[in-house]
């Protein structure tokens, strides 16, 4: 059987590997190391929690340390693009712990947090920077990152990069970069217009696939109840209040709906936090920070966390809500079942999500066992308490919901229409104030014209502060506002 000693790494790495306890690669693992480190592009397509990570970045950090040369300042010699913060910490620690005796450079790019730290990182050059898109798109408006070092290119979780609409920014990054270069891409599923851009990107590419599309985890005992809407709730902590969920994961399709449905738990007696875009990078951090220590015994997340949260030991995860798009039921229930072990999915489906529940049985070719729990008399009782202690969301037809699910359309909607939220104005060139708010649609008169932030009220010709949609990055001397492609980066 293959072992990492048989692949050809430096030292150094699998002495980092046996210091991790690992001596066996994963079936991506050992097929991709080796043609990742002969240089080759890789199209790689495995389930999540199969070791994707490991899979690149092994031979990404052994041809950087066969090959040392400093960094280009402001520059990086790999870049990895993630879809959302979480998994873009969780890659960066995997390279980190890999290259702890290589002396070898990791920084992380995202939004959420202040810039100034993130520039001083990349000011003198870093060997890896993993980054998600938009807060990379601002650093390369402000030029305090370039990407004329990048020797390698890795594109993870192609298709969840699609659900969050982030193909244009890639297509704009991968513009900048040298034509000659290793693409990497790894992915759970291969959706058509992931496809076509891994034909624009990918040249002469080998391909690697270790289970067929969109299936699910073997190990994951998979079943389905049937439950009216307002019925879910009291379902729920029912089914959390059984001694055998130890550690769970539950996802709904707004952020309203994980905060609604965790404040009911808490109300119910049950441990429970809540996790989507809409939350600080530190209200992120300390709800799964707490998640991971025992403290919280139910995460209420959206598909933010589909695939960023990569925590041991999830009995159960819970689909409150099944997801607009198929495929993201596979990486929702890939939480648990995670390193050979076994795990619980169960999902419910009101009457309005049957069209939902066809679409994931066609996707992953299967049929979910399920059972009926629709004019349950107990749960229709304890479903009016329910709406006294945390009041029901306003129902949204699943089928005209954004495809995006973290991103509700009437949100994105007051993004743009209101620059993301106050900003302010900058200097006029040679007017007088310019300095007071700027809010609202359309191009200041006086305040000089924000590509996606408001009106100006002083006079002179500074630019109003970008909001969502403008990829320039910040504007000294302007006021910051995270916006840009927040909730999601």
């Amino acid at each position: 059987m293959t072992q990492f000693t048989d692949l050809g790494l430096a030292k150094p790495i699998l002495k980092a590997l046996a210091d991790k306890g690992y001596t066996q690669p994963t079936p991506i693992q050992a097929q991709a190391i080796p043609i990742v480190m002969k240089g080759r592009d890789l199209l790689g397509i495995a389930q999540t929690g199969t070791g994707k990570t490991a899979a690149f970045a092994l031979p990404i950090l052994h041809r950087l340390a066969e090959d040392r040369r400093p960094a280009p300042r402001r520059g990086f010699r790999c870049l990895v693009l993630s879809p959302t913060r979480e998994l873009a910490t969780q890659i960066a620690d995997n390279f980190k712990a890999y290259a702890a005796h290589l002396g070898l450079s990791v920084a992380t790019i995202f939004g959420g947090v202040k810039y100034g730290p993130q520039m001083r990182a990349l000011a003198a050059g870093v060997d890896v920077v993993v980054a998600t898109p938009g807060r990379l798109m601002d650093h390369l408006g402000e030029k305090s990152a370039t990407l004329g070092g990048v020797e390698i290119f890795v594109l993870d979780e192609a298709d969840q990069m699609l659900d969050l609409g982030f193909v244009v920014p890639i297509r704009k990054i991968a513009s900048q970069l040298p034509k000659d270069r290793q693409n990497l891409f790894f992915s759970a599923t291969m959706p058509g217009e992931i496809g076509k851009l891994a034909g624009e990107l990918l040249k002469n590419p080998a391909s690697v696939s270790i289970t067929p599309q969109a299936t699910t985890v073997e190990r994951i005992d998979q079943s389905l109840i049937y439950i009216e809407a307002q019925r879910k709730r009291p379902l729920l902590a029912e089914l959390l209040s059984d001694k055998a969920v130890e550690r769970s994961i539950v996802f709904t399709r707004t952020k309203r709906g994980a905060d609604r449905v965790a404040k009911y738990l808490t109300a119910a007696g049950i441990e429970a936090a809540s996790i989507h875009g809409d939350k600080t990078q530190g209200q992120r951090e300390r709800a799964l920070a707490a998640f991971k220590a025992g403290e919280v015994k139910a995460l209420v997340a959206t598909d933010i966390a589909a695939r960023g949260i990569d925590v041991n030991d999830i009995s159960h995860v819970f689909n409150y809500e099944l997801p607009n798009v198929p495929e993201a039921y596979v990486h929702r229930i890939g939480r648990t079942a995670r390193k050979g072990k076994d795990g619980v999915a169960i999902s419910f489906c009101s009457d309005d999500e049957r069209s939902l529940l066809k679409d994931i049985e066609k996707a992953t070719r299967q049929k979910i066992p399920s059972f009926d729990r629709r004019n349950d008399k107990a749960l229709a009782a304890a479903a009016a308490v329910a709406d006294k202690l945390a009041p029901a969301e306003k129902y949204v037809d699943p089928r005209k919901a954004d495809p995006r699910n973290n991103v509700p359309s009437e949100l994105r909607r007051k993004r743009n229409r209101n620059g993301g939220g106050q900003g302010k104005s900058a200097p006029g060139k040679g007017g007088q104030g310019g300095g007071q708010q700027a809010q609202g649609r359309g191009e200041g008169r006086n305040g000089g014209r924000g590509k996606g932030g408001g009106q100006g009220q002083g006079q002179g010709q500074g630019k109003a502060a970008a909001g969502g949609g403008d990829f320039r990055g910040p504007k000294r001397g302007v006021q910051q506002v995270e916006t840009r492609w927040s909730p999601i980066d």
